[in-house]
């Protein structure tokens, strides 16, 4: 295939970048190719023997930190003890996420598990870290969207999907609801006038090991996305290259989106990728970012 590469990636040398879920699948290649380009990379990982044997596996400037996103405890106590090790943090990538099949499960502090993972512990993770990122110099965050962003829609009325859960939904919900929170973080940073970059990226349909499960019970839909990903899934050196565009490509502005080219944005070379209208929805933002205030217990911007 054409196009980005991960050559492209300028020299990291003396940047500390922190990559969430950086184990297996689409953050392993993602801090790989960081490390490999001289980033200093935290490797935050629930499972941390899993951290270490990928540590080993990327070599380079890597160090293991334990993360567990589904409990506000763990992520606070991680925010904590990175902060005071490291002066600022040039890079947060906030890759980690978790599909579920079968019924509703919670995470330790009592949300849906898919959007307390997904997007609450990232936006939790975020705030306590926006003071190291503000004293870097060109610092940027960056969020994981998916493609079922797109067929996704927030209840506010039931946010925990507490109602008639079904896994896969929850799934595209918690993805929307990641989205989104990219999208805000862009215009709070940009109005607050901080030189913290917010953007986004998703990797179509990719080989990981969770890509499969968040297509499962979506009738239709899902069938034919199933059926179209045997021909267009690609493999996670391809699905993490918009990741890292979003990542390390200079001059970028903020909210900028990137995923696959290719039908319907679910293979191919990397190019500027297309928001649902309801994530690009300024009063949704706003919306979700007070929910996510109060049930985090985390306020900033």
């Amino acid at each position: 295939m054409t196009g980005w590469t991960a050559d492209r990636i300028p020299d990291q040398h003396g940047r500390i970048a922190v990559v969430t879920g950086a184990n297996s699948g689409l953050g392993l290649v993602t801090a790989t190719e960081l490390a490999r380009h001289g980033a200093h990379v935290v490797l935050a990982v629930r499972n941390t023997d899993a951290g270490e044997e990928a540590a080993r596996r990327i070599g380079g400037d890597v160090e293991v930190r334990e993360l567990d996103l589904a409990s506000l405890g763990s992520v606070r106590a991680f925010a904590a003890g990175l902060a005071a090790d490291h002066p600022a943090i040039d890079l947060l990538v906030n890759n980690a996420g978790v599909v579920l099949l079968g019924p509703r499960r919670t995470s330790v502090d009592g949300f849906e598990l898919q959007l307390g993972t997904n997007m609450l512990g990232h936006f939790a993770l975020t705030g306590l870290l926006l003071d190291k990122l503000a004293a870097a110099r060109e610092a940027r965050v960056v969020n994981l969207s998916s493609i079922t962003h797109k067929n996704a829609h927030l209840d506010f009325d039931d946010l925990m999907f507490e109602r008639n859960y079904r896994a896969a939904p929850a799934y595209g919900r918690s993805k929307l609801a990641t989205t989104i929170f990219g999208v805000e973080l862009d215009r709070r940073l940009r109005a607050a006038g901080s030189p913290i970059v917010s953007t986004l990226a998703h990797p179509g349909l990719t080989h990981t090991n969770l890509t499969p499960r968040a297509w499962e019970h979506r009738g239709r839909f899902g069938q034919l996305i199933a059926w179209v990903g045997l021909l267009a899934t690609q493999s996670v050196e391809q699905g993490a290259l918009p990741q890292l565009r979003a990542a390390t490509e200079p001059g970028l502005r903020g909210g900028q989106f990137f995923g696959p080219s290719v039908l319907w944005e679910t293979r191919g070379p990397v190019t500027d990728a297309r928001l649902s209208r309801e994530a690009a929805d300024p009063s949704v933002g706003k919306q979700l970012w007070a929910a996510a205030e109060e049930l985090t217990g985390i306020s900033y911007l």
